[in-house]
């Protein structure tokens, strides 16, 4: 069952925010919504080891669950190189460098609308509900 834009919105923000408190590096957001019915947003971030990984995949999970959204599966949790998160119609792909350059998930989906969180960007858009705009 697909939630609610907003719902699903919602968690897009509130997986920015875990990684983010995490210092997940290289967030991107990227919006599918109109490239496939399969999931709405991919979240990719980078970790910059094994252990860094795994705290930004609990961050995930931990922050979802305290927010009654409970994530159907964790992929990848053993290797650490890359973990998902399946956040139904979010997914959420934490990388070691690595693997992010290997798989390259961005230019796979090139035709996305994407967008880099940044702390400077987070700055410029304070006081915005969302981390998307309905634009995006």
């Amino acid at each position: 069952m697909r939630r609610q834009q907003k719902d699903t919105r919602h968690v897009v923000d509130l997986t920015v925010e875990a990684l983010k408190s995490m210092k997940g590096e290289e967030i991107l957001v990227m919006d599918l919504r109109e490239l496939t019915d399969v999931v709405d947003y991919f979240v990719l971030c980078t970790g910059n080891s094994d252990t860094h990984v795994k705290a930004l995949a609990d961050a995930v999970e931990e922050t979802l669950k305290k927010r009654d959204v409970k994530p159907w599966g964790i992929e990848g949790y053993e290797g650490r190189k890359w973990v998902l998160v399946d956040a139904v119609d979010v997914a959420v792909h934490v990388f070691q460098r690595s693997a992010r350059e290997f798989y390259r998930l961005d230019r796979l989906w090139g035709d996305a609308k994407m967008e880099m969180i940044s702390d400077e960007a987070e700055a410029v858009r304070s006081g915005q509900e969302s981390l998307i705009t309905e634009d995006a």
